[in-house]
């Protein structure tokens, strides 16, 4: 009797231990919140485009293409804090320009996306279109952050249960 009071004192000890731990608060990866031009305008020639995004970001990458598939960025990126500007070619020929983009999150975590603008050609002076928020017209990459818990959780569970059941079966025997 004293080896079963046993175990269900070091598995009552396992839980107390498990409950005591404090959970992590989430890390959250950033999210873009803005773009210059916006997602979906048309405009008459950038010069650049401007990615904001909910926190500091590093190592950004962008990508910004044409109508053709030609890469018409200038250079390099450059980050400040939370904005990425990247400069691209003027006297852009119209058509539908790419941008697509690549960053690390605060917590190390790279995320990406990509949205569309129309460019209306030289000299012609920019409309007005309905333009996508970025959080619906980027395509941003997910964690599976989540799930690793959910899984982590279920684990344990399943090991309570397992002890539970060994427990009653040797009270039986």
């Amino acid at each position: 009797m004293t080896t079963v009071r046993s175990r269900i004192a070091a598995l009552v000890a396992a839980g107390g231990v498990l409950l005591a731990v404090p959970a992590t608060p989430a890390s959250a990866h950033t999210a873009l919140r803005s773009t210059s031009p916006r997602a979906g305008a048309t405009v008459a020639d950038p010069g650049r485009v401007t990615l904001t995004y909910a926190d500091p970001i590093l190592v950004p990458r962008v990508v910004v293409t044409g109508p053709d598939g030609v890469r018409v960025q200038v250079g390099p990126p450059h980050a400040v804090d939370a904005t990425v500007t990247q400069a691209v070619r003027t006297g852009l020929p119209g058509g539908v320009y790419t941008v697509g983009w690549r960053v690390v999150s605060p917590d190390g975590h790279p995320i990406s996306g990509s949205f569309t603008f129309r460019v209306s050609g030289s000299g012609a002076a920019p409309t007005s279109a309905p333009a996508a928020t970025p959080s619906t017209a980027a395509r941003q990459g997910t964690s599976s952050a989540g799930w690793l818990w959910i899984g982590l959780g279920a684990a344990v569970l399943a090991a309570l249960a397992a002890g539970a059941t060994y427990l009653r079966r040797s009270r039986r025997a």
